[in-house]
């Protein structure tokens, strides 16, 4: 049996312990590609940017946790995955694709898991806290 490819992507504006741990969940399911969200996307998703697509790649590699590392489409999540071509695409506990695009992978035969929450860490909440 060939073993699963697992697309699993993320802002990483902030690299915390939680993110190891889901990261370490998801390489148990397969080869493991980190999908690192353009600028773009963050700024979009997030409304703000702590740094660079590239420089959050580069923490994400340095884990040494992935087996590859990407920086994602700057709009199109689907053009990603169509590079990737995964069988798997894991989310975090706080991540959802939207129904359309989750018929369409489901379609292209990718199974898609939620992860479970590790360990009570957010970026929000880091950022929460840092403010206090």
């Amino acid at each position: 049996m060939a073993m699963e490819k697992v697309l699993l992507g993320g802002a990483f504006n902030i690299l915390h312990p939680g993110h190891v741990k889901l990261l370490k969940a998801a390489k148990r399911l397969g080869y493991l590609v980190v999908v690192v969200a353009s600028d773009q996307t963050v700024r979009k998703s997030k409304g703000f940017l702590l740094a660079t697509a590239k420089d959050r790649a580069m923490m994400v590699r340095c884990l040494g946790i992935a087996d590859k590392v990407v920086i994602g489409h700057r709009s199109d999540f689907l053009l990603t995955v169509k590079k990737v071509r995964p069988t798997i695409v894991a989310l975090g506990y706080d991540q959802s694709l939207g129904t359309q695009l989750a018929r369409r992978l489901k379609q292209m035969g990718i199974r898609i898991v939620i992860m479970e929450k590790y360990g009570g860490y957010s970026t929000r909440a880091i950022l929460r806290k840092a403010k206090a």
